[in-house]
């Protein structure tokens, strides 16, 4: 679903703030390596669900993470493609993908609530379709660049094994 995700931030902050609820503004990503369990926001797309869930178990906190699309990311990907091994009509295709999705840099690609609960996360994370083209676009990329983890060195424990 292509959502306006900056509209539906301040949607959710005015929400939260008018309940019991203290809104905790974190850093996109920050959940990485936590143990958490994911909501079904394709299924169950309505953030209040979520949060009367929340409400319901007491929580008095809830984290709000969002990020904006940056254009680095769009010359990141174009970059990569210099290193692809792909057609010069792939490569075409997909630096023509990567552009049309310039209008998009500035605008929230990606909002995340979530609530701690035996400590586990529980996130709701929403991304628009442009967002989750732009993440297909960089996975087809990934495909086709050369394999970086070929550099079996003889220091492999990076010279702390000594000889002696």
């Amino acid at each position: 679903m292509d959502l306006n995700l900056d509209t539906l931030k301040r949607e959710i902050v005015e929400y939260l703030e008018a309940s019991n609820v203290a809104v905790f503004r974190s850093t996109p990503g920050g959940l990485e390596g936590l143990p958490i369990v994911l909501w079904d926001s394709e299924g169950y797309p309505d953030y209040r669900m979520f949060l009367d869930i929340a409400q319901k178990i007491g929580t008095k906190l809830i984290l709000v993470a969002s990020r904006g699309f940056d254009e680095a990311e769009i010359d990141e990907a174009i970059e990569q493609l210099q290193d692809c091994d792909l057609s010069r009509e792939e490569r075409r295709d997909l630096e023509n993908r990567l552009g049309s999705l310039r209008p998009y840099v500035g605008v929230t690609c990606s909002l995340e609530l979530a609530f701690d609960y035996h400590s586990r996360l529980y996130v709701y994370e929403l991304r628009p379709d442009w967002y989750e083209e732009f993440l297909s676009i960089g996975d087809e990329i990934a495909v086709h660049l050369p394999d970086q983890g070929d550099d079996d060195d003889d220091d492999s424990l990076g010279g702390y094994f000594s000889n002696n």
